[in-house]
């Protein structure tokens, strides 16, 4: 399988499977809280890349890809 280049698309498929993969664990107290951050913090990920491609200089998008 070709793996998409464009950065955005590869954020949003991450964000997808990881979705995907904590629904299949056991429905467990302590899987269901650490599937809760999982979820929010893969699909972050996507977000703080989407928020640097709007930069204000080369410095911004640096500062906010380190993010």
């Amino acid at each position: 399988m070709n793996k998409p280049f464009d950065l955005e698309e590869r954020t949003f498929l991450f964000a997808k499977e990881y979705r995907i993969y904590v629904q299949k664990l056991p429905k467990t107290i302590s899987n269901l809280e650490d599937g809760k951050q999982l979820v929010r913090s893969s699909g972050s990920v996507g977000a703080n890349y989407i928020e640097a491609n709007e930069k204000l200089g080369d410095k911004d998008f640096l500062f906010r890809v380190k993010i």
